[in-house]
């Protein structure tokens, strides 16, 4: 059972996320920021996403942040706390405000979507290696990381330094690339971006970020310049996903890049494209965690993102285990053949939402 009281954390959990998390301001209608003229309210952020989802799904998780010693500091730790996160690590700052942001209701890769953040001088940025308690940190079988918080202050950098650092009895390190050009003011994020996932064992990563971040192109290029990780997954967006898995025998003509695993995305019918990524996560590590092979994390996390795609918001609640258990082992007509719309999570309630069919 997950604990979500202070004084009531257990000793040991599956995952703990360490992260920013801020109120989200989400349009109650298309358009520009100037002209929405009003929001719902709701949460943001990587590591706590991920952190949500796996606990719905089961597993025991940890957030570890801070936020401020006001009104959305509260939501922030209430809502988290909601869905089964342990949250009696997070620091509450009487000093800085928790982080908010206000975004535009369209697709975050077309040219008209803004996003208007107020995390400046936020309590999270204040987060440092003498400000976190490292027991708390470490005692996750995983500890999930985002390339978000390096770029918060020097604090911040210096923390993800000191965690993604080699030392014995460490948890398995995930780390989330998560390029964000305009948090990085100094030029160097792609430099400690790369510095910090080479210190992780597994690392998630846009097929576009590296290419934006680092220059390079294609899957096996970004392997190349990531060798020190066990697992590296590259996301194709609506292509798929490759993972190169270093876990082989050594024997004379292995590839020295590991195994190389790709699996197709799925047919989704989208509602919101906002999430995916850190829900992809989030199901690859639960697989990961119940020691499934590779291809299985994949389908594992190209069914986690599609609950997310097919439902507003940030989070969605993943399929039942047992679901996505008998639809991660299709074969791979099936797979192929395989679109999920709205509802799909929930078939029994929405006849005819998981179905395969015929696709271009």
């Amino acid at each position: 059972m997950t604990a979500t009281a202070a004084g009531n954390a257990p000793d040991v959990v599956d995952v703990v996320a360490l992260g920013e998390s801020m109120v989200t301001f989400r349009p109650s209608r298309p358009g520009r920021l100037a002209d929405v003229p009003s929001f719902d309210r709701g949460i943001g952020g990587a590591e706590s996403n991920v952190a949500c989802v796996l606990a719905a799904a089961g597993h025991t998780t940890r957030w570890i942040s801070s936020v401020g010693a006001d009104g959305f500091g509260d939501h922030l730790v209430e809502t988290i706390g909601g869905y089964g996160v342990d949250v009696s690590h997070v620091r509450r700052d009487p000093a800085r405000p928790t982080g908010i942001y206000f975004r535009t209701a369209g697709d975050r890769s077309t040219d008209a979507h803004e996003v208007a953040y107020y995390r400046a001088g936020s309590a999270a940025s204040a987060m440092s290696p003498s400000g976190v308690d490292p027991a708390a940190v470490r005692a996750g079988r995983v500890l999930h990381l985002s390339g978000i918080t390096a770029a918060l202050s020097p604090g911040c950098l210096a923390l993800m330094r000191e965690l993604t650092a080699p030392r014995p009895g460490r948890p398995l390190i995930s780390f989330d690339v998560n390029h964000r050009p305009g948090l990085w003011n100094d030029g160097h994020g792609p430099e400690v971006l790369l510095e910090l996932a080479r210190g992780a064992d597994i690392v998630y990563v846009g097929d576009d970020e590296a290419r934006e971040a680092w220059g390079l192109h294609g899957a096996r290029a970004v392997r190349q310049a990531l060798p020190e990780p066990g697992i590296v997954v590259v996301k194709q967006g609506k292509g798929g996903a490759v993972a190169f898995d270093k876990d082989t025998d050594g024997l004379p003509g292995e590839d020295a890049d590991g195994t190389a695993t790709f699996v197709p995305a799925l047919h989704v019918d989208v509602v919101a494209a906002v999430g995916a990524g850190d829900a992809f996560a989030a199901g690859f590590l639960s697989a990961t965690l119940r020691g499934l092979p590779v291809r299985d994390r994949l389908r594992h996390g190209h069914l986690t993102a599609a609950a997310v795609l097919t439902a507003p918001g940030d989070l969605a609640a993943p399929p039942a285990r047992d679901r996505a258990d008998r639809l991660a082992a299709l074969d791979d007509t099936a797979w192929g053949r395989l679109r999920l719309g709205p509802g799909w999570t929930r078939a029994e309630e929405h006849p005819g939402t998981e179905k395969e069919a015929r696709t271009p």
